[in-house]
């Protein structure tokens, strides 16, 4: 007889992504201007690591209800993000290459996160 194997947190690619996108963030802000970091900097960082700090919320969640919540406050700092993103393009904090790589690991995150919700949604009862 096989075991179940459980899901864990990491078993969850829009954490595993959220997670490695604040980290590599993290490399960028430190080494901005103290006026830089003070103002955008760390509000991109805080909406960036909140994106896997919800989804690891909503993971340990007990219901389907509160579950879902948290994947969409996850959801919503992705598009905070994307505002920081664009604001740091414009104000010249990121490279081309950094804003790049930014934007297309944001872009794919809320697909991951709503399919995340749909299968919440349909598979827990509570």
């Amino acid at each position: 007889m096989s075991e179940k194997k459980h899901l864990q947190l990491n078993d969850i690619e829009a954490y595993k992504i959220a997670f490695n996108l604040s980290n590599y963030l993290w490399q960028i802000i430190q080494n901005c201007s103290n006026f830089s970091r003070d103002t955008i900097g760390k509000q991109f960082m805080r909406a960036a690591d909140s994106i896997s700090a919800n989804l690891a919320e909503g993971f340990g969640r007990y219901s389907k209800k509160d579950k879902i919540n948290f994947y969409r406050y996850a959801r919503g700092s992705v598009y905070e993000c994307l505002d920081w993103n664009e604001k740091c393009r414009v104000r010249g904090i990121l490279s081309t290459e950094e804003y790049n790589y930014i934007f297309s690991v944001l872009n794919k995150l809320p697909k991951l996160i709503n399919t995340l919700i749909k299968v919440t949604n349909n598979n827990l009862s509570l």
